[in-house]
């Protein structure tokens, strides 16, 4: 792992600022969801990337089904499997 060199304290709410020479550099901008990760004793940030929830694939055809997102691609897999004829357009 690289250290930036870079410390910043929590504030009073567990609140941390991402210094903007990082946020340029990976492409993170205001609002933008990040996902958390802990590996043993770290804690990674990653920008968030929705993927289909069968594939784990990154897609930009993404459906919200109930909270979770599906690509249109599972969801006619899925129909075929079960038993519905798809004319695909």
């Amino acid at each position: 792992m690289k250290s930036t060199g870079i410390v910043r304290r929590l504030d009073e709410l567990g609140r941390i600022t991402l210094p903007i020479e990082l946020r340029r550099n990976f492409d993170v901008n205001e609002r933008d969801p990040l996902e958390i990760f802990v590996d043993d004793d770290k804690i990674i940030l990653k920008k968030y990337n929705p993927a289909d929830i069968f594939t784990g694939e990154d897609m930009d055809d993404l459906i919200d089904y109930k909270g979770k997102k599906v690509s249109r691609k599972s969801i006619i897999e899925l129909a075929k499997l079960a038993g519905f004829e798809i004319t695909e357009a």
